[in-house]
Parts: C-alpha cells; sequence; structure tokens
C-alpha cells in the first residue's frame, strides 16, 4: 500500500498497529455545502430556548443522559428531536415520567434537504454520545451541519467528536448528565457565548470541513503520495 486515508484518528491508530508505516492523512469521508447548510437569514421568532438533537434514536447516541440532564433544568426550554429508532418509546416515557413531555417534540425523519430549516429552529444542539465495547461515534456528521448553520454545538467525549468541535462548541464527558446539564445552563444564560459559538463553529466548518476543503486535502495528498 503506497498511501491510506482514515475517516478519523481512531481509523489512522488502528492502521498504525497493525504495522502500516506508510503516508497517512486523516480526512473525513464527507463534508458540508456552506452555501446550503448557512446560518438562517431570518432572525429566530420568538420562542424558549431550544435544544436539538438530530440522528439516529438508540441507546448508545446518549439520549438517556439528555433526558437526566434536561430533568434538572431550569428556565424556559423545549426540546426537539430529529430522527428514527429504537430509543423513541423509551425516550418519550422517560420525558413523561420526568413531567418533561408537554416541552418535547419528535419530529420524525428529516431529509438531508430539510436539515438546514431544522437546525434554525434550535439554539443549541447536542449530540450525547456513549461508548460502547464495540461502538464509539466515528464522527458526527450532524454537528459539523449545525456548526454550519451558526448553532452552537455541546458533545460528549466518545470517539471523534472533541476533534470535530474542536474550540467551536462544549464538551462534556460522556455519561455524566450533571456536566451536560451545566454545559445547556452556560448556553441558556449566555446568549454573548452562543454568538461565540455560532461564529467560532461556522468558521472552524469553513477551515476543515466543507466539501471543497475535504475535496482540496484529498487532492494533495494523492499528488504528495504520487510524487513518492
Amino acid at each position: 500500500m503506497d498511501g491510506a486515508i482514515a475517516g478519523n484518528r481512531a481509523a489512522a491508530e488502528v492502521l498504525r498497529q497493525k504495522g502500516y508505516r506508510g503516508p497517512l492523512e486523516v480526512i473525513p469521508q464527507f463534508g458540508v455545502d456552506p452555501t446550503l447548510f448557512a446560518p438562517s437569514p431570518q432572525p429566530a421568532a420568538d420562542r424558549p430556548f431550544t435544544i436539538g438533537y438530530a440522528g439516529r434514536l438508540e441507546e448508545a447516541k446518549g439520549l438517556g443522559t439528555l433526558v437526566e440532564a434536561l430533568a434538572g433544568l431550569g428556565g424556559e426550554w423545549r426540546l426537539l428531536i430529529g430522527g428514527q429508532g429504537p430509543y423513541r418509546d423509551r425516550m418519550e416515557k422517560a420525558l413523561e415520567q420526568a413531567g418533561l413531555g408537554a416541552r418535547a417534540h419528535f419530529a420524525g425523519y428529516i431529509p438531508s434537504r430539510d436539515m438546514p430549516s431544522f437546525l434554525a429552529q434550535m439554539d443549541v444542539l447536542v449530540l450525547p454520545s456513549r461508548t460502547r465495547p464495540n461502538w464509539k461515534e466515528q464522527f458526527g456528521r450532524v454537528l459539523i451541519e449545525a456548526m454550519a448553520c451558526g448553532v452552537p454545538v455541546i458533545g460528549s467525549d466518545s470517539g471523534e467528536i472533541p476533534h470535530v468541535i474542536g474550540e467551536a462548541g462544549l464538551i462534556f464527558p460522556e455519561g455524566e448528565a450533571l456536566r451536560l446539564r451545566q454545559c445547556l445552563e452556560r448556553l441558556q444564560n449566555d446568549g454573548a457565548l452562543r454568538q461565540d459559538l455560532a461564529r467560532r463553529g461556522r468558521d472552524r466548518v469553513l477551515a476543515h470541513y466543507s466539501q471543497a476543503q475535504i475535496a482540496a486535502k484529498t487532492v494533495a495528498f494523492y499528488r504528495e503520495v504520487l510524487s513518492r
């Protein structure tokens, strides 16, 4: 093998552990079109602080941690959930038991073309994934979609999430609902921080995660390998 591209740092580590010593570059396998995924030109309507999640509804995504965090969150807020999966019934029941059912809206499957407008309804997107013996978060595409749209993000430290977010969002230890709640409270009570993270997130996507940037990095790596 003359060269290898890994989609994340964990994959690169596996290649090295298996003995590969050649040229190796970490390049995400997909990016976003920042002209489609862009901040909404319309000002946010008068709404309560809106916490969002989009993705597969399953236990490994840390949705139980999210419900536990929300159970102690004060103030006016609502929860917006996009996606389908086997955890939906359990999550709805957990929210009802915590007295939060009326604050939550399950939007179901969101087509990719509708994601920008769906994300525009959020004040923060949360990806609270939890590592399992046979799985950890490989990237978290919804993170870069939200960041491109100027939506602040909070992620757990599972897998690639901290590397994707960098300094452009908030990170909490996976499974720790209290720490997630503290992150939510910071953004709920600090509009200036939300604006700062929105700007930093958009800038990070333009620098690292646009389709054009990923294509350019891939071509540059091919040329490097061929030049050897």
